[in-house]
C-alpha cells in the first residue's frame, strides 16, 4: 500500500536537492546541486520525506495535493543570511550625493547615513515598523527568499535597539519569512555620544547586551550579536570587548568585517568562532587563509559595492582556494543597498565574483543556511529539511546569473504551503 502524504511535486527537469546534511559546501568542493532529472519530492507536515525520480516517487506514494512541475527547475528557497530589516524612511536623496562624488564615510561624517535611519527607526511605533516592512518582505518573498536574518543596529540605544527586536517577533508572526535576529548595537556611533565612542563601548557592554540577554531569556531565543569593525566607528580592540562580552552572555557571534579597510575583523572572527564574517572587500590573504582553517562562513555581499559604485568585491576565488565556506546575501538596507532579491545577488556573483551558476546557487541556500546556524533545517531539499521549496520559470538552474532584471520564480512552497503563485513571471 502507498504512503498518503500531503503533497508531491513531480515533473521537474532538474531537483536541485543541494546535499550535504547540515554543513556548508567548502572551497573548491562548492557547487554540487545533486541534480536529479525528472525530479520529484514528497512533503509531509511540513517537511521533505522523500526525493527521486518522478517514477519513484509516484510508485512509493500518493499525496492530498500533486503540483505538476512542468518541465520547470525546482530548487531550495533562497535563504538571505544579512539585511538590515527593519527600518523606517528611506536614503535616497543620498544615493545622489554618492553620485555627486561623496563617499559613505564623508556623508555618515556628516550626520547622513546610518544616523539618518536612526533617527526615523527611533521616532516610529512597532506598529508604524511593521506596516512599512511588510511590503519589503512580501517583495523578498516573491523573488524566492524564504528566510532571512535581520538585524537591530538603527536604535543606537537600548529602547529602540529592543523595539526593533520586538518588531522582528511581530514580523515573524504576520508573514510567512522566516526571520532570524541579529543585535546590533555597535553598528555606529549615536549623534548623542559623537567624539566619545569609549563611553557608547561602555554602554553598550555594560548596559545594551545584558538587555539584549534578557531579552533572549524572556523570549526563548539565542540572538546574533554583531559589530561594525570598520575605521571610524568600531576598531579590532572594541570589536574584541563586545564581542567577548556577548559571548559570556550567550550570544552567538557574527561580524561585519573588511568592508572598506582591512582591520583584522575576518581573522578575529574566526578566532572568536562568530557564525560568520560579513563583506570581507578588503580581508588581506592571511586572514583570507584563516578562513580556510576555521568554520566561520564568509558572507559575501556584492550588491553593496555595486550600489555604491565601487569596483571591488569579495575575494571569492581566493577563499574557496583557501577551503573557505563562501555565502551569498543581499546586505538589504535603505543606505547602500536597497536590494530585495536574491536572484540579482546571484547574478552579480556570477559576474563581479566569478562564481559559476551551481556555485552561486549553493552560496545563496545551504551556505545561506548554514551562516544562520539554520543548516540542518532549510537550505536544500534533503529528506527532513523543511519543506521551503521554488518553482523556478525555467528548465535550467542556470537561467539564474545569466538573466537578471527579472523575477524567475512561479511558485514559492513554504513549510509544504504555497504561498506564493505566479500566474506567469513578472
Amino acid at each position: 500500500m502507498m504512503e498518503t502524504v500531503d503533497l508531491i511535486l513531480h515533473s521537474a527537469s532538474q531537483l536541485c536537492v543541494v546535499p550535504g546534511g547540515d554543513m556548508p559546501q567548502r572551497g573548491t568542493a562548492l557547487g554540487d546541486l545533486g541534480i536529479i532529472e525528472d525530479g520529484a519530492l514528497a512533503v509531509h507536515n511540513g517537511r521533505i520525506i522523500a526525493t527521486g525520480t518522478t517514477g519513484e516517487i509516484t510508485s512509493q506514494y500518493t499525496a492530498t495535493r500533486f503540483i505538476n512541475g512542468n518541465g520547470r527547475c525546482v530548487i531550495p528557497g533562497f535563504v538571505d543570511p544579512h539585511t538590515h530589516l527593519p527600518w523606517a524612511g528611506d536614503r535616497a536623496e543620498e544615493f545622489e550625493q554618492r553620485i555627486a562624488g561623496a563617499t559613505y564615510m564623508e556623508i555618515m561624517a556628516a550626520g547622513g547615513g546610518i544616523m539618518s535611519t536612526v533617527r526615523r527607526t527611533r521616532q516610529a511605533t512597532i506598529e508604524e515598523l511593521v506596516a512599512a516592512n511588510l511590503p519589503r518582505l512580501r517583495r523578498m518573498l516573491a523573488y524566492g527568499t524564504t528566510s532571512a536574518e535581520t538585524k537591530t543596529g538603527y536604535g543606537l540605544n537600548t529602547e529602540a535597539e529592543l523595539k526593533q527586536l520586538e518588531t522582528i517577533m511581530a514580523l515573524n508572526q504576520v508573514q510567512p519569512v522566516e526571520l532570524t535576529p541579529t543585535f546590533l548595537p555597535a553598528h555606529a556611533v549615536p549623534a548623542e555620544y559623537a567624539g566619545q565612542t569609549e563611553a557608547y563601548v561602555e554602554k553598550v557592554i555594560t548596559e545594551m547586551l545584558p538587555a539584549g540577554a534578557a531579552w533572549m531569556k524572556k523570549n526563548g531565543i539565542t540572538l546574533f550579536c554583531d559589530v561594525f569593525c570598520e575605521e571610524g566607528v568600531f576598531d579590532l580592540h572594541q570589536t574584541r570587548r563586545i564581542l567577548e562580552t556577548a559571548v559570556s552572555l550567550g550570544y552567538r557571534l557574527k561580524l561585519h568585517a573588511d568592508e572598506f579597510a582591512g582591520l583584522g575583523g575576518t581573522k578575529l572572527a574566526v578566532e572568536l568562532g562568530a557564525v560568520s564574517a560579513d563583506h570581507l572587500v578588503k580581508t588581506p590573504d592571511t586572514d583570507i587563509l584563516a578562513l580556510g582553517e576555521g568554520n566561520t562562513i564568509a558572507v559575501s555581499l556584492p550588491g553593496t559595492p555595486f550600489g555604491l559604485g565601487h569596483h571591488e568585491y569579495t575575494p571569492a576565488q581566493k577563499i574557496l582556494t583557501a577551503g573557505g565556506a563562501l555565502a551569498l546575501a543581499t546586505d538589504c538596507n535603505p543606505g547602500t543597498c536597497w536590494c530585495e532579491s536574491m536572484q540579482m545577488v546571484i547574478a552579480l556573483a556570477c559576474r563581479y565574483l566569478r562564481l559559476t551558476p551551481a556555485q552561486a546557487l549553493v552560496a545563496a541556500t545551504r551556505n545561506a543556511a548554514c551562516a544562520i546556524g539554520r543548516g540542518h533545517e532549510i537550505g536544500s531539499l534533503e529528506p527532513g529539511k523543511q519543506a521551503d521549496i521554488l518553482i523556478l520559470d525555467v528548465p535550467d538552474y542556470r537561467h539564474l546569473g545569466y538573466r537578471f532584471g527579472t523575477n524567475l520564480v512561479k511558485t514559492v512552497i513554504k513549510k509544504g504551503h504555497v504561498v506564493i503563485e505566479q500566474s506567469e513571471t513578472l
